[in-house]
């Protein structure tokens, strides 16, 4: 087979929680699921920084964002971009001979970092059926080529207007777009996951959510009838990824693993398994290495610091693998200082939290959303499976053992039989900020 022509989905703020192949059994995603039948579905796959820029920066560096430069978000006032001497995943295309293009929220600085040969469309909208369409052409010429696919759903947009409790309308139309109709939920139907309260707020805000969603995967059930109506189908990698998990409080912007542990589907015409799962740990920084992998360019750059998954995609658990990964967090927007470091392996998570003398602070649509500030008004101390003080402050080490313990609410790390397990991950993570030339390695010694 001659190389595949590649296409990266990448949506925005998305979790794990609200996909019909990883279990919700109500949510409609039917693109999607078909795109996990025809291909292998990660259970284990993560972003690395819970903010969209800064997990955009790592997706398409193959770096962690404290070493590509990307602390936070790209446009103003945050102004957060790469380093001279990064090099980015469409330069390494473009130098392989791949056509390459992108549509929608690009959400990444400098532009001159990213050389895509066609950007097609304007500002993003919501209508991914058009953002689709407005991919035929592209899609029809020459190959190999590289299509970068960014929705902007399900990100928060404005209140829903006129709805008593006033939740977020995730940028849902008032009316459905040319071509296009809405699938709408209702708040009783909505399945509330584990880290969130069960309240009128949180299931007004979760009808919307998945409102926002279905409107995603028609996108991306267009963007597959397209390629099988101009014969590119068999012949095409497709990754689906979010940036991160989604716009609640315990999940955006947060690295537990509402925050990091999201979906990610791979069809691969060079893969013979379908329909199939993959457990092997994998995250955004293994995507750059991977894409070039299928590209036939070297995988093994210098700088990138990731690791092709090509080799595992067939194996539902992959033997002489990574048995541990690494999350770096800093920044959402510039008033949101609390740098976090992680250790993910299968059964344990780790965080060292930089700053942990300071109140966590929320990203301002999150604080603004009527989930939270419901539960400001009713005065309750419970968040999802955590207490609200144990969500605000929290300690400089947090250990959870995730196998007896998925909703990360027994800290280990000041009982004294982890006390050997917490020096182990304190090393291996200043091994990892040593390697990274994480420029927060310096706390270890001077606070």
């Amino acid at each position: 087979m001659e190389r595949p022509n590649i296409i990266l989905m990448v949506s925005d703020d998305h979790g794990i929680e609200a996909l019909g192949c990883y279990g919700n059994e109500v949510i409609k995603t039917p693109g999607m699921d078909q795109l996990a039948a025809d291909g292998v579905r990660f259970n284990n796959a993560f972003c690395t920084t819970a903010s969209c820029a800064a997990s955009r920066s790592v997706i398409l560096t193959g770096m962690q964002n404290h070493s590509n430069g990307t602390y936070g978000h790209a446009h103003q006032p945050h102004n957060f971009s790469c380093l001279d001497e990064v090099k980015t995943l469409p330069t390494y295309l473009n130098e392989a001979g791949y056509r390459t293009g992108c549509i929608g929220k690009k959400h990444y600085a400098p532009m001159s970092k990213f050389p895509f040969q066609c950007e097609m469309g304007d500002t993003p909208s919501r209508d991914d059926i058009k953002m689709a369409e407005d991919c035929r052409d592209f899609i029809k010429g020459n190959e190999p080529f590289f299509l970068y696919w960014c929705s902007k759903n399900p990100h928060r947009g404005g209140v829903f207007p006129g709805h008593p409790l006033q939740p977020n309308g995730f940028g849902n139309p008032t009316e459905s777009f040319p071509g296009d109709t809405e699938q709408v939920y209702s708040e009783d139907e909505v399945i509330v996951p584990p880290f969130l309260n069960d309240t009128p707020e949180v299931r007004a805000e979760l009808a919307q959510y998945y409102q926002s969603i279905s409107r995603l995967d028609r996108g991306i059930g267009r963007l597959m009838q397209i390629l099988k109506e101009t014969g590119k189908y068999d012949n095409t990698v497709v990754i689906y990824i979010s940036d991160n998990g989604a716009a609640f409080p315990e999940a955006k912007t947060n690295l537990y693993e509402p925050g990091m542990n999201l979906p990610c589907i791979v069809k691969s015409p060079l893969h013979e398994k379908r329909g199939g799962v993959c457990n092997g740990l994998v995250t955004w920084a293994d995507i750059t290495p991977t894409i070039l992998d299928f590209a036939g360019a070297d995988p093994e750059q210098p700088g990138i610091q990731g690791h092709s998954f090509k080799s595992i995609i067939d194996q539902e658990e992959p033997e002489n693998w990574q048995d541990e990964i690494f999350a770096s967090h800093t920044f959402h927007e510039i008033t949101n200082y609390y740098p976090m470091r992680v250790i993910r392996t299968h059964k344990y998570k780790f965080i060292y939290n930089i700053a942990y003398p300071l109140t966590y602070s929320s990203a301002s649509d999150l604080w603004r959303s009527c989930s939270w500030q419901g539960l400001l008004r009713d005065g309750s101390n419970k968040f999802g499976a955590r207490t609200v003080e144990a969500y605000l402050h929290r300690p400089k080490f947090e250990l959870y053992d995730l196998e007896n313990d998925p909703n990360e609410v027994d800290n280990l790390s000041e009982k004294p039989e982890y006390q050997e397990k917490v020096d182990e991950f304190c090393e291996k993570l200043k091994t990892f900020q040593k390697e990274t030339n994480d420029p927060w390695l310096h706390k270890w010694i001077y606070e």
